[in-house]
C-alpha cells in the first residue's frame, strides 16, 4: 500500500484540477524506473485508465495505481509534499530504500 499525507493530497488535487484531470475519477500513477544518481528513481503521473497489471490504491481520497514491478519497490511508502523554501515538491519516503540522494528522487535497495 503507498499512501498519501494531507499536504501530499491538497498538491494532488490541485495539480490534477490543473491538468484536466478528476482527483475523484482519474489516478496518480506512481512508477520506478531505472536511473537517478542512485540508481532508481521515482516518476508520478496522472491516469485515466488503468493497465492491466496495475495495483490499485486508494488513501486520503486520493486513487494510485502502481504496475507490479515498481510495486515490489514502493511497498509501505509514503507520497508526501514539501513546499517550504528548500522547494523540494513531492517527495516519497519509502522505508525499503537503504540509500537516497541529495534530491529525493532516486534511490537503491
Amino acid at each position: 500500500m503507498i499512501k498519501v499525507s494531507d499536504t501530499a493530497k491538497k498538491k494532488v488535487v490541485e495539480l490534477m484540477t490543473d491538468d484536466g484531470f478528476n482527483a475523484t475519477t482519474d489516478y496518480v500513477r506512481v512508477g520506478v524506473k531505472s536511473g537517478g544518481c542512485s540508481g532508481l528513481s521515482y516518476d508520478l503521473n496522472f491516469d485515466k485508465e488503468q493497465q492491466e497489471n496495475d495495483k490499485i490504491f486508494e488513501d486520503n481520497g486520493v486513487k494510485i495505481v502502481v504496475d507490479k514491478k515498481s510495486f515490489l519497490y514502493l511497498v509501505g511508502t509514503t507520497l508526501e509534499y514539501s513546499g517550504g523554501l528548500n522547494g523540494k515538491g513531492f517527495v516519497f519516503n519509502n522505508p525499503n530504500a537503504n540509500r537516497t540522494c541529495g534530491c529525493g528522487e532516486s534511490f537503491s535497495l
